[in-house]
């Protein structure tokens, strides 16, 4: 039973980053523009919002309170960033996958010198460790209690709360029936009043402030408890691309296939501590290669049956009909 703990309880704080950063392309590419930019997204996040743990870590805030800021920081730093994504693609008509490969490209680089200019290293680390070890009252509950309210992340909570917003938004939401119209039928959108490139911009926008907040809990709840700003995020925006596009542009199917994906993740690094893994003596170096093996097969597979939004990655153009 403790071994079924420590696996749900790693493999929230992996599916998080995962589904928040999905939740974002499904935003960005439901409006019609198609975002490959998402894991520069996510590096630009978690820099700016360890940069910004590190200036006030030694101060009185408490730890969560700082994960917070941070979160904010990241957030308003992807939502920044996603826009050089959103005026290339909406405003100039740019070639939207060429555009995003490009900013993937660009920020690696970017805080590679800015860490060895300032930090002598390949990105920050700070001192804070945002580990709860037990949410007091929640923690006592039997089996539930252990199971999601010890040896956790606050960032767990606010992925949650992410997800049943993103819902709501979606479907329950004129903003979402607007910005689905735009990614199936803009021209029938922009004929109702719909303004269509707003709605683009709002997309990608959103995709921004949920990629960087993935980007920084990756940070937080993937490396150790620490806040790590480093030059990668371990192909985590591809891999969230996958999750968006196995959860079929659905937050719910989108939910699952995170866990899937975090749950394949978190046994990889977890072999030793599984008896019949262990004792198959097979190299953990596989292991941690199943989230994308898994990743491949799941798209071989549902490819065929996958529907991506009509207007995906089709610059609108109001004069053309």
């Amino acid at each position: 039973m403790d071994t079924l703990y420590y696996l749900i309880q790693n493999t929230l704080p992996v599916a998080i980053p995962l589904l928040l950063v999905a939740l974002g392309g499904m935003f960005s590419e439901r409006s019609g523009v198609i975002n490959i930019a998402l894991e520069g997204i996510m590096l630009f996040g978690a820099f700016f919002g360890c940069l910004c743990v590190f200036f006030i870590q030694d101060t009185a805030i408490n730890a969560q309170l700082m994960l917070l800021i941070g979160m904010i920081i990241a957030a308003v730093g992807g939502f920044i960033y996603s826009m050089l994504l959103s005026i290339a693609a909406v405003n100039l008509k740019a070639d939207q996958t060429i555009s995003g490969t490009a900013l993937n490209m660009l920020i690696p680089a970017i805080i590679l010198l800015f860490s060895k200019m300032f930090f002598n290293s390949d990105g920050i680390t700070t001192d804070v460790n945002f580990y709860i070890k037990k949410v007091p009252v929640l923690g006592d509950i039997p089996v539930i209690g252990k199971m999601l309210f010890q040896n956790t992340y606050i960032t767990v909570y606010i992925g949650i709360v992410a997800l049943i917003i993103s819902t709501i938004v979606f479907y329950k939401t004129k903003f979402g029936l607007r910005l689905r119209a735009c990614g199936e039928h803009p021209h029938a959108a922009d004929s109702v009043g719909i303004n269509v490139y707003f709605m683009r911009h709002a997309g990608v926008g959103i995709s921004g402030i949920l990629g960087g907040t993935g980007g920084f809990f990756y940070a937080v709840g993937v490396m150790n408890g620490n806040a790590n700003g480093h030059t990668g995020v371990a192909g985590f925006g591809f891999l969230a691309l996958a999750v968006m596009i196995f959860g079929q542009w659905k937050p719910i199917k989108i939910m699952f296939a995170a866990l899937f994906f975090a749950f394949l993740r978190t046994i990889a690094y977890s072999v030793s501590l599984i008896p019949f893994l262990s004792a198959l003596n097979i190299n953990s170096t596989f292991y941690k290669m199943l989230p994308y093996i898994a990743t491949m097969v799941v798209l071989a597979f549902t490819s065929k049956r996958s529907r991506a939004p009509k207007a995906e990655g089709i610059p609108y153009d109001k004069g053309l009909r």
